[in-house]
Formats: structure tokens, C-alpha cells, sequence
């Protein structure tokens, strides 16, 4: 599974993202001092937000892709608390015991094992410290999914996908309850809320699942390919007339690691 982003075009398109990131972050009590892992920050647009409401407090931020990364130097420089960039793939977390909140949004769908996750981030958590963060759930995209799925199967993409395991955990809420809790969190709380996308026109619907939705499967093509892959795909979203919508379900999830029984 490539890594990579079309960062500088994600920079652009990313509004849905950005705005259900701070409606998150705003349910986010923070007093202003905690030491913070933004795990999964893509071009740190939301990293900002986050760093402004930790005066006093540490942020590192994690990503996957360099590009990503090398955006999110640019948009944080001059930020204050300072962001430390750190490249790294989930499930893995390269801090441990140290982190009073693990924040997430738009990310922990991206990997495909949840309970090698959660328990990594139980490790990255110091006592008593929170898992607050929103993903993709059951449901999400759905029907948007369709007609990519359907676009697969012609003849002249198929063999591009066998093998294919899907780019997505899309989790319900009961399963990472049950997931948080086999990983040691305790007062876990989820829930599954809808956050249907609508675009004015082609040209928008078309940058943004080209960039996003439909990254891995366009990885998967020959730079021959991959107009034509989405050009199949629209055309099946027009003659649909549902509109250029996008049928989205955010995974809400907080969850605290144990505090030590001394303290």
C-alpha cells in the first residue's frame, strides 16, 4: 500500500476533513499544558488549530507520507508551541508513555488493523492519558464506493486489483468499543454519525476522490489508466442522478488509558 499523497492537492481540497476536525477538536477539553501526538496530520492544517489551544503544552505530529509532511513544514512554520514532524506508518507509534492525549481524525480508517492500533496507542499514552479521535465507520461512502467497485471488474482494469484486500477499515461502533476495551482503555465511549459531502460540480467531485477516495485504487494503475478509470466512475455517478454527493460516516471514539494504581 503506497504511502504517498498528492499533498499540495489534498492542501486545497481538504475542507471536509478540516471542518469535521474541529468540530472534534472543540469536544476536546484541554487545560493548555498537555504533551499531544496528532497522529496522522497530513498537511497540518488542523495540527495548527491543535497547537493553538496548547500554549503551554507539546505537539508531535505524525504522518506516514513525506510529502504530506514536507507540506505540513510549510503550513506550521512560525506555529506556536513549536510541532515536532515525525514520519511514521500506523499502527506503529514511535513514542511511548509519554503522550497525555493521542488526537485523530480522517486517519485510523487508512489502516487496516485496528486492534494492533489501539494497542499502540494504549503503549503511546501515558497513565491517565486519552484517545480522543473520528475516523471513517460502517457505512461510510457506501454508495459513492459503488460504481468504483463495479469499474474494477471491467476488462480492462481487472487484473490491476486482484489481490485486492480493500483500502479501508470502516469499523462499527459496538467492534471498537470491544477493541479499545481488549486493548486495555477504559471509560470508552463511540458512536457513528453521518457527514454527507455535497459538490457544486464534476470538477470538484472529480479532484477530491481522485485525491482521496480513489487514491489507492489510481495507485494501482498505469499513469495510462487512470483518466479512463475515472472517467468510468463519473460517468456511472451521473447516470445515477444522486448528484455529486459523497455518503460519509464518521467513527467518533474517546477512551482513557488507566491511571497507575498509585496515583
Amino acid at each position: 500500500m503506497t504511502t504517498e499523497w498528492n499533498a499540495a492537492a489534498y492542501h486545497r481540497i481538504s475542507d471536509p476533513q478540516v471542518a469535521w476536525g474541529r468540530a472534534v477538536l472543540q469536544r476536546l477539553e484541554l487545560r493548555g499544558d498537555e504533551r499531544v501526538i496528532d497522529a496522522g496530520c497530513g498537511t497540518g492544517r488542523l495540527t495548527r488549530a491543535l497547537a493553538e489551544r496548547l500554549p503551554h503544552g507539546s505537539v508531535v505530529a505524525l504522518d506516514a507520507s513525506a510529502e504530506m509532511l514536507a507540506q505540513a513544514a510549510v503550513h506550521l512554520a512560525g506555529c506556536r508551541p513549536p510541532v515536532r514532524l515525525v514520519r511514521s506508518l500506523l499502527p506503529s507509534m514511535p513514542i511511548d508513555r509519554w503522550a497525555d492525549v493521542v488526537f485523530s481524525t480522517a486517519t485510523f480508517h487508512w489502516v487496516l488493523d485496528h486492534p494492533a492500533l489501539f494497542a499502540n496507542v494504549f503503549a503511546s499514552l501515558a497513565p491517565g492519558g486519552l484517545l480522543f479521535a473520528q475516523c471513517g465507520g460502517a457505512g461510510n461512502l457506501a454508495i459513492a464506493r459503488a460504481p468504483a467497485e463495479t469499474v474494477m471488474r471491467l476488462p480492462a482494469f481487472a487484473r490491476y486489483f486482484d489481490g485486492w484486500a480493500g483500502a479501508w477499515e470502516f469499523a462499527d461502533a459496538p467492534t471498537t468499543t470491544a477493541r479499545l476495551v481488549r486493548a486495555g482503555f477504559t471509560d470508552v465511549a463511540t458512536n457513528i454519525e453521518d457527514a454527507p459531502v455535497n459538490f457544486d460540480n464534476e470538477a470538484d467531485y472529480r479532484a477530491f476522490v481522485s485525491t482521496v477516495v480513489l487514491r489507492l485504487h489510481l495507485a494501482r494503475l498505469p499513469d495510462a489508466l487512470r483518466d479512463a478509470f475515472m472517467n468510468e466512475v463519473v460517468d456511472r455517478v451521473k447516470r445515477s442522478h444522486a448528484g455529486f454527493r459523497l455518503d460519509y460516516r464518521r467513527l467518533n471514539m474517546s477512551a482513557r488509558r488507566p491511571r497507575l494504581r498509585a496515583e
